[in-house]
Order: C-alpha cells, then sequence, then structure tokens
C-alpha cells in the first residue's frame, strides 16, 4: 500500500509515467421490441425483456497526473489480449519514455511472463524492460486510480444496453476522446501519512 501511495506523491515525470490499469467485462444486450421513445409527459419506455449477446471486455489505461486514458475494447481477456494492449501502450503511447510504471491488481493474466506468452522471447524482453509493474495489494484494489476512472466510464458510457463489441468500441472511443480533449486528471489526496492513521488496524502489530 505504501509504495502506491509513495509513487502518487511524485512529480509529473514523463520519462517514467504512473500509469494504472485496470480490466471489467461488459454483457452485450440487444433489445426484443423497439424502445418508445421520450414523448411529453413520458421518459423512454422499454421492455424489460432483452437477448444475450455475449461479452466483451475493457482494459482501461490512466495517466492521472496528464488528464489521459486509453480504452482498450477485446474480445476476451486472455495473457495475449493484455500483453497485446501493453506493447500499443509500451511503443505507440510512449515510446520515448524510459520506463512505465504500472499500477494494476494481481490477476495471473497481468504478469511479465504474459508477455512472452504473446511474443518471442527477445521481443517480450524489449517491452519488460521498459515496465515496471507496482500491483495493488489484497483486498486494496481501490488504491488503483484506473479502478476509479473504470467506474465512471461505466456510469457516463455503459449503463445501457449495447449489442455489439463494435458498438460498444465505438461509444466508449466518443467517451475517451471527450474526457482526453478536457484533460480531467484526478487529484490524488490520500497519503501514506493518512494511511498510518485512519488504517492503522490494517498495519501488523509491532512484537516487542
Amino acid at each position: 500500500m505504501e509504495d502506491l501511495l509513495e509513487l502518487y506523491q511524485l512529480p509529473y515525470d514523463p520519462r517514467f509515467p504512473v500509469v494504472g490499469m485496470d480490466e471489467m467485462p461488459k454483457q452485450l444486450i440487444a433489445e426484443t421490441r423497439i424502445p418508445l421513445p421520450v414523448c411529453e409527459g413520458h421518459p423512454m419506455l422499454y421492455d424489460y425483456e432483452y437477448e444475450r449477446k455475449g461479452v466483451c471486455n475493457l482494459f482501461l489505461f490512466v495517466e492521472p497526473l496528464r488528464g489521459w486514458r486509453k480504452v482498450f475494447v477485446r474480445d476476451r481477456r486472455t495473457k495475449v489480449d493484455w500483453a497485446e494492449c501493453m506493447r500499443v501502450i509500451l511503443d505507440q503511447i510512449y515510446p520515448q519514455a524510459i520506463c512505465v510504471r504500472l499500477v494494476q491488481d494481481n490477476l495471473n493474466t497481468h504478469t511479465i511472463g504474459s508477455l512472452y506468452e504473446a511474443f518471442a522471447p527477445a521481443e517480450a524482453r524489449r517491452l519488460a524492460r521498459r515496465l515496471e509493474i507496482h500491483p495493488t495489494p489484497v483486498h486494496g484494489s481501490w488504491l488503483n486510480m484506473a479502478e476509479t476512472e473504470l467506474s465512471i466510464l461505466d456510469r457516463q458510457c455503459l449503463d445501457r444496453r449495447l449489442d455489439a463489441t463494435k458498438l460498444v468500441r465505438k461509444e466508449v472511443g466518443v467517451w475517451e476522446t471527450r474526457r482526453n480533449e478536457a484533460k480531467v486528471t484526478i487529484n490524488w489526496r490520500f497519503t501514506i501519512a493518512d494511511a498510518r492513521v485512519k488504517l492503522k488496524s490494517v498495519y501488523p502489530p509491532i512484537k516487542n
């Protein structure tokens, strides 16, 4: 926990950007009847019945200090999917960065080993050298600012019925562009000093 809080207190450095990453599934749902549009005195009316169209997965990356985010909408959430997203982040988004400091959870698909499952050893090692992973503690995913950004995405863009991965990708792209153009940052205020007071109970007791 303190490793992440100390990381968040560092000044902005484009050579060593701090990037949060989180993911979530999105169930694809189609209407079985055409909803009735809004009219005077009535909101939109829709049938509670729906048709399942499968699931897609969203990988969200956010750089809180710069006010930038990138969302990948994929059909699956395998190790290879994560690795391919990471190569885009490292080579296309941060080609000049010496090292990307990545904050993420402890899922078994989010590891350096995933790079070796997706790419040849030399390519995997090239990417791994520019990646510094800072995992969130167990039961501490709230320490990842990407989780906050993912919640905002869900409320502002995905809280409705979308029936195809292509449509999800289009809608998320519009949301992402708008947020990036506005340079919406995250002002993280919880510090190590706060943690040692408010979360004192989670620190191990000192044995005399």
